[in-house]
C-alpha cells in the first residue's frame, strides 16, 4: 500500500559527480554535484544545476565551460568533501590530495584520479528555482585507458567502483543484473 509523501525530488540513485571549473590554476575549483544527466545523446549533451550562491556558479558562468569528473567508491571521501566546503576559503586540490591534468578543450582541469571526464561547453544556462541549470555540449571525453576493453573498445566504469547518491547518502553501485534489451534477447554465454 502507498501513502501520501511530500513533493520532491526523489529520483535516486544519482550519479556523484566532481565537476571542474575555471580557467587559470589560481581559480580552478571542484563542486560536488548530484543533479546532473544526460540530456540529449546526438548531439551529446549533459547537464549540472548549481544554486547561484555556489562560488562554482560564477565560475561556470564567466567561463562557459566545466568538467564533469565520475567519482568512484575510493574518492567518497574526497567527493563528499568538495560538496561541504566552498573553494571560496580553500584549495580543493590541494586540501584532498587530487591532481590535475589538461583537458583536450576546455581550460577547466580534469581530476588525474576519476575514471572518467566529460568536457563541456555551455549552450544554455535556464533558472529553475533553487538551482540554475547549466545545459552544454559535449565538446571531449577523457577515459582512463586502463578501463577500456580494447577487444570491444567498450569504457567498463564498472571496474572501477562507480559511486552513488542516495537521498542523502553514497553508495557503490553493485552486481550488473542485466544489459540494455536483456528481458528480450536470447540468452548467450557470459551475458546475465
Amino acid at each position: 500500500m502507498k501513502i501520501p509523501f511530500k513533493p520532491g525530488t526523489m529520483i535516486y540513485p544519482l550519479p556523484a559527480v566532481m565537476v571542474t571549473c575555471g580557467d587559470e590554476p589560481d581559480n580552478w575549483n571542484i563542486i560536488t554535484v548530484a543533479w546532473t544527466g544526460t540530456l540529449c545523446s546526438d548531439p551529446p549533451m549533459c547537464y549540472v544545476s548549481i544554486r547561484p550562491s555556489r562560488h562554482s556558479h560564477a565560475l561556470i558562468s564567466r567561463t562557459g565551460e566545466f568538467v564533469i569528473n565520475l567519482t568512484t567508491a575510493a574518492l567518497a571521501r574526497q567527493t563528499d568533501w568538495c560538496g561541504v566546503r566552498s573553494g571560496r576559503d580553500c584549495n580543493k586540490f590541494r586540501e584532498m590530495g587530487l591532481h590535475t591534468e589538461p583537458a583536450q578543450l576546455v581550460k577547466a582541469p580534469l581530476i588525474r584520479e576519476s575514471p572518467l571526464c566529460i568536457e563541456c561547453r555551455v549552450r544554455e544556462v535556464k533558472p529553475l528555482g533553487t538551482h540554475d541549470m547549466f545545459m552544454a555540449d559535449v565538446v571531449a571525453v577523457d577515459a582512463e585507458e586502463s578501463l577500456i576493453d580494447h577487444s570491444t573498445g567498450q569504457f567498463q566504469l564498472n571496474h572501477a567502483g562507480p559511486l552513488a547518491y542516495s537521498h542523502g547518502r553514497y553508495y557503490a553501485l553493485g552486481e550488473r543484473l542485466g544489459g540494455f534489451g536483456f528481458s528480450v534477447k536470447k540468452p548467450r554465454r557470459g551475458d546475465r
